[in-house]
């Protein structure tokens, strides 16, 4: 018996590729120091002493009146500044919304006043009409 022959093919070699090599991605992470919180039941250790900070406060300063000796105290800078600015605050806002208001209240007195005048008229007419 014959042996059939079979077809093939023949193949070239595969080309060689280069595998690419791709870098590693780097990012600049934020970083923070540290914040230790002590625990809310945190006590001195035993044996120990608490060292005492004294702290001088300066005295207010005072006006002194020397006719009639009297000594006044005089406000810290700081609330004289908060003063004078609620000050101009309530002024500028006053001075910049007083024509507003004038407007809204003409405006107002006008439809008001129609109204009235409307009623009025319609009241007369029922008056005439019941005569």
């Amino acid at each position: 018996m014959d042996i059939p022959t079979l077809p093939t093919i023949v193949l070239p070699n595969p080309p060689v590729i280069d595998t690419v090599s791709i870098p590693l991605p780097t990012a600049d992470v934020p970083s923070y120091k540290m914040i230790i919180v002590p625990p809310s039941d945190l006590e001195r250790p035993k044996d120990t002493e608490e060292i005492k900070t004294e702290t001088e406060t300066p005295e207010p300063p005072k006006l002194d009146i020397p006719v009639l000796d009297i000594q006044l105290p005089l406000p810290t800078a700081e609330v004289v500044a908060t003063a004078t600015y609620a000050a101009v605050a309530a002024v500028a806002t006053t001075t910049l919304a007083t024509p507003f208001f004038d407007q809204i209240k003409k405006k107002l007195q006008k439809f008001i006043q129609g109204k009235v005048d409307k009623w009025k008229e319609n009241h007369q007419k029922k008056k005439k009409r019941k005569d």
